[in-house]
């Protein structure tokens, strides 16, 4: 466990937001060639539907009661940051919530505390493993 962070101790939360997109774009493309997914048009149709602004902010209402005080005040900081893209294929609010969990990942990044990414992570792939049982169902 890492020591308490404080917020200037970090990169700006919008600096977090985009490490984060890559830190969080990698565990999704390792779970799916994991999953034994080989064909990479296969491969690019999936990892992007796991990168949308609209999942992405369901997996935060997932994961949000799960985070530490750290990580809810740089998700915090994020989702309210004022100097957010307006987004173009996403509601204002799932394109905030988006971006606070990607500056968790990328706060996570930073601090190198893989073991509470892949602890968060593991949630967020349970709930897509859920989701895809259910609309085998």
């Amino acid at each position: 466990m890492h020591e308490p962070i404080v917020g200037s101790k970090l990169p700006s939360v919008m600096a977090l937001s985009f490490l984060g997109d890559a830190a969080f774009g990698l565990r999704v493309r390792l779970m799916l060639v994991k999953d034994g997914i080989e064909n990479a048009g296969e491969l690019n149709k999936r990892a992007l539907s796991y990168v949308t602004a609209e999942k992405q902010a369901s997996f935060m209402r997932r994961i949000e009661p799960l985070l530490t005080e750290d990580e809810r005040d740089v998700y915090r900081r994020a989702r309210n940051s004022t100097h957010l893209n307006k987004p173009k294929h996403a509601s204002p609010m799932d394109y905030r919530e988006a971006t606070g969990i990607e500056a968790v990942f990328g706060m996570l990044t930073v601090i190198k505390d893989e073991e509470r990414l892949d602890a968060l992570f593991c949630e967020i792939e349970k709930m897509a493993k859920e989701e895809e049982n259910d609309k085998k169902n």
